[in-house]
This record gives structure tokens, C-alpha cells and sequence, in this order.
């Protein structure tokens, strides 16, 4: 008789889980900043396109890869080997949350990175050469570069789907408890800021995978498509009795009308046909010798087709006429969650609404988009997220949320205490005005800048993950005396000290710090590193 599993056991093969997935993560980060970028940026250096296109296509790729294999797999794995005398991976997660800013950047460049991608894909044979080489290899499992890129904006979210399994598990008493459900609560909060973010990826990775099964021949890629329907239909052919296997993928702005080809790997489908939206009208016909039939209409040509069943018939017609005839409302009591989203509704904090464009039932931030209804004389009503992108052919945006609560939010004052270095600095981001900031670098999170207005502040202005910045310090006739730059990807922090003395104090441990090395603590009582820097004069102003 096969034992039951312990909840001892189910905790150690979610942690395994984590570890297992980490390893493959950071192979995935190996590839695109060791093989893509580094191959791509070694050409570019003989100048056959521009440098600046590389950088901007990766973004910060080499600090997010360098956190995770020098810093966070290490961890994992030296854990997993002490297991049963530490069982815990609360205390390791919490190490990434300082760092989950890098993530921010990365996604918030995605959209400009894919369009710069296809960009120079057509713009240069030998830039197109490179990538389609490197595809071709073992190591790409037979994904694309696009697949590849995908891979940090979906990762926050595994995190925090595997810790609430894991918490789920974790007793109440247990040492670990505390530690994994701060770490939860800051990685739920960064996954919730980027939710549009992923959801407009989650598309682009479906629209990634129609395009491989189109056979890279399509230009489909695009953030401002939309996949909202696909599915197998039979044609029905002029001059001959059997109906032909076809396939549709429907998007927010066209119709592409699909031939099968049998093929386990690579293409599976040759495009047809391509039919606008506009204009397009889809009606039910009635035919002696063939079921759930119906008919798509447009510009470019008019298609006779069959659906599996009746249902399927009118899923169709459905997705085509949304909007334009009233929708039958799912009663409140046949659904239990959200049907979008499928968070479980609650009598006192989630109610139930309506869709009006499909008469689905959903929660209130589901139901947040409002859009015209012709059946309502283009009133404009409450329509779900899904039926928004359909009906305008935008997806929602995280614009409307109004500015998020920041990541961290620790006060000035608990960190200066224990700081490795801390100190009040001029501070200048790209052409904004030089302002004076309260510095710290805090013993704990040794490879985080944090900067406050002043020295009590309860929330930091932002935060700067050092790893992977680099740093110079050459005089520039623009910038005050004592100052020096921190500058990754596209982003420059500038800085500047009241004297050289103090700027080499600080450089000292900045330099240490974005090698990823934690930099030494000044001996107890020497505050001079700490707080000599409190009078420092604005440029430009008198003191």
C-alpha cells in the first residue's frame, strides 16, 4: 500500500520545486545575456548596427542574470543541501525583493524591445543571421528569441504561485512563517503592479507561437494584437460534396483563414486568406446537407463554413456580433468566481457584475473597462477586460491605477542605524534638477542604494540594486566638483559630495558593491563615513 505523503515532504518538493525551476531560469538567463546579447553585441562592435539597438533590446538583462547566479541559486542550492536541519525559504526569498525594480525595468522596455527586435530583424540580414543561427542550436529548444525574452516578466508570478502553495502547507508555528509571508506579500505586490504588463505578454507569447506555427511568415507580432478566438471549422466547397478541414485564429483586427499541414515540428498551418475586421459580417445559413453552418463575409472574400456543433456555431457568431444584439445574463447564482479572472466571489468584499457585452458575471476589477453597445445605441456601458480589447482593439492599461504603492517601504531612520554607509548627497536623474537626498546603503540589503528626502522619511524615494551598475567618477564641466555617475542600460544616477574626500569614502563602497561583493562596515564609532555629508550646497544655488 502506497504511504500517504507528510506534510514534511510536501514542503521539501515545493522548495525543490523552487530550486528546480531557478536552475532552468538561469540557464535561460545564461542564454540571452552570454550567447544572444554577447554575440550580437560582438558584432555590432565591428559596426554593422548600431550598439545602442543591442542594449536597448536587452535592457538590464546582464544585472538580472547576475543576481540570480551568483546570488540567489548559490543560496538555493547550499539550502536544499542543509534541508533537514534548516527547512525554510522565507529568509532566501526576502533577498530578492530589493531587487524586484530590476523586473520593473525590464518590463516597462519589453514593448519597445520587440518592436526594435523585428525592427532590425528586416532592417539587417546579418543582425537576422545571428539570432536565426543561434535558434537553430540544441540549447534554444527550438523556441525563438522572442519565447526567450519572455521568460523574466512571467517569473515574479512563479514566485509567488509557488510560496502560496507553500504557505499553504507551513504550520502556523512554524520558524519559517514569518519570513514567507513578508516575502509573499512584497512578491504579490510586485506581481500585482505588473498584472496589465503580463497579461498584454501572456498575449504576445500566444501570438509568438501562432507565429512559429505560421511559419515565421505572418507579421503578427504586434502588442496591439489580440488573439480572441481559434479553433478547427470545416469549409464547404462550391464544386464538391465533403466539407475541407480548416483553421481560424481570430484576432482584434483580423481574421486569418488557415490550411492544416502535417508537420510534427515547425509549421502547422499555411495562411489563405487574411480578412479585414472592418466590414466583415458573419451571418447563420441554413443548409439541407450540412449542420451549424454560418458565413464570414468581408473585402477580401466570403467564406462558407461549418462548425463541429451548434454551440461552436454560435460561439462563433457570438464573438462577431458582440456588442451589436443584448447578451443572455449567467444568472448570479450559476457561478461561484469570477469567470475572467476565477477569484471565488464573497458576500462581503467581492460582488458580483455584469458584463453587457458577453452577459458574463465577473468582479468589480474585471468589469473596469467601459466601451459602446450598438444594441444600446452606443451607450457607452460596463463591459469586461476581454470584450474592451474586442470591442476598441485596446488592451486596458495600468495608467488608469494612478501611481502604485512603491515595493519597499521601510523607514529612513531603521536603516541609518545599521547602515554600511549613509549620508546626505546632491542627486541628479537624467536633465531633472540637482536635489539633496539621504543616502543609505543598510548592513542587510548591502547592494541597495536607498534614497529619502531626509533622514525621518518613512518611504524612500527609490531604490537603486547596485549589482551589475557601473561607475565613473571623471570630472565633467556640467556637473559640480566631487561628483561621480552610476549608469546601467539606459539609466544614469549622478551624484555629488561636498568634498573629494567623502566622494572617494562613498565610491569605495559602491565600487565593491556593484561587483556583487558586500562591502565592509566602517569600524564602530568611526561616523565619519556615515554623517559628515549633511551640509552639502545646491549647484547653482547659495548656501
Amino acid at each position: 500500500m502506497e504511504q500517504k505523503e507528510t506534510n514534511e515532504q510536501k514542503l521539501h518538493k515545493i522548495a525543490n520545486e523552487l530550486l528546480q525551476t531557478e536552475k532552468a531560469y538561469v540557464a535561460r538567463l545564461n542564454l540571452l545575456d552570454h550567447v544572444f546579447l554577447a554575440k550580437l553585441m560582438e558584432e555590432a562592435g565591428k559596426g554593422t548596427f548600431p550598439v545602442e539597438v543591442v542594449k536597448n533590446i536587452f535592457s538590464n538583462i546582464s544585472s538580472i542574470n547576475a543576481f540570480h547566479s551568483q546570488f540567489l541559486l548559490p543560496d538555493l542550492e547550499k539550502r536544499m543541501g542543509e534541508w533537514e536541519s534548516t527547512p525554510r525559504i522565507g529568509d532566501i526569498l526576502q533577498k530578492l525583493t530589493p531587487f524586484l525594480k530590476m523586473y520593473a525595468e525590464y518590463v516597462k522596455n519589453f514593448d519597445k524591445a520587440m518592436e526594435l527586435l523585428k525592427q532590425w530583424t528586416d532592417r539587417s540580414p546579418q543582425f537576422k543571421a545571428i539570432i536565426q543561427e543561434i535558434q537553430k542550436q540544441e540549447m534554444c529548444g527550438s523556441l525563438t528569441l522572442q519565447h526567450h525574452m519572455l521568460e523574466p516578466v512571467q517569473r515574479v508570478p512563479r514566485y509567488e504561485m509557488l510560496l502560496k502553495d507553500y504557505l499553504k502547507k507551513l504550520p502556523q508555528e512554524h520558524m519559517d512563517r514569518r519570513d514567507a509571508e513578508k516575502s509573499l506579500e512584497i512578491i504579490a505586490t510586485a506581481a500585482t503592479h505588473s498584472n496589465t504588463a503580463i497579461r498584454k505578454n501572456e498575449n504576445l507569447k500566444k501570438l509568438l507561437e501562432i507565429y512559429e506555427m505560421l511559419g515565421e511568415e505572418e507579421d503578427i507580432v504586434n502588442a496591439s494584437n489580440e488573439l480572441i478566438k481559434e479553433g478547427h471549422i470545416l469549409k464547404l466547397a462550391a464544386r464538391n460534396t465533403s466539407a475541407m478541414d480548416r483553421y481560424l485564429f481570430l484576432f482584434n483586427n483580423m481574421l486569418l483563414y488557415c490550411v492544416p499541414k502535417f508537420s510534427l515540428v515547425g509549421q502547422k498551418f499555411t495562411v489563405r486568406t487574411r480578412i479585414g475586421i472592418d466590414g466583415m459580417k458573419v451571418t447563420e445559413t441554413y443548409n439541407d446537407d450540412y449542420l451549424h453552418t454560418f458565413q464570414v463575409s468581408g473585402k477580401e472574400r466570403t467564406l462558407e463554413l461549418q462548425a463541429c456543433s451548434e454551440q461552436d456555431k454560435e460561439d462563433w457568431i457570438k464573438i462577431y456580433e458582440l456588442g451589436k444584439r443584448a447578451p443572455r445574463w449567467i444568472r448570479d447564482n450559476e457561478v461561484t468566481m469570477c469567470m475572467k479572472c476565477r477569484e471565488p466571489f464573497n458576500a462581503l468584499t467581492r460582488r458580483r457584475h455584469h458584463c453587457r457585452a458577453c452577459g458574463y458575471v465577473v468582479c468589480w476589477k474585471c468589469s473596469d473597462n467601459k466601451a459602446p453597445l450598438e444594441y444600446d445605441g452606443n451607450k457607452i456601458n460596463k463591459v469586461c477586460r476581454d470584450c474592451y480589447s474586442v470591442l476598441t482593439g485596446h488592451t486596458d492599461s495600468e495608467e488608469k491605477d494612478g501611481k502604485k504603492k512603491g515595493i519597499l517601504e521601510i523607514e529612513a531612520a531603521q536603516f541609518s542605524g545599521s547602515s554600511i554607509m549613509c549620508g546626505f548627497l546632491q542627486y541628479c536623474e537624467k536633465n531633472k534638477p540637482w536635489q539633496k537626498v539621504w543616502c543609505v546603503i543598510p548592513q542587510k540589503e548591502a547592494l541597495v542604494l536607498y534614497l529619502y528626502g531626509a533622514p525621518q522619511d518613512v518611504k524612500a524615494q527609490c531604490t537603486i540594486p547596485l549589482l551589475g551598475y557601473s561607475v565613473d567618477d571623471a570630472a565633467r564641466t556640467a556637473d559640480p566638483p566631487a561628483s561621480f555617475r552610476l549608469s546601467q542600460s539606459k539609466s544614469v544616477h549622478s551624484f555629488a559630495a561636498e568634498s573629494e574626500d567623502l566622494k572617494q569614502r562613498w565610491l569605495r563602497v559602491v565600487r565593491v558593491a556593484v561587483t556583487g561583493e558586500v562591502p565592509d562596515t566602517p569600524p564602530p564609532g568611526d561616523q565619519s563615513m556615515q554623517y559628515t555629508l549633511l551640509h552639502i550646497p545646491v549647484p547653482g544655488k547659495q548656501s
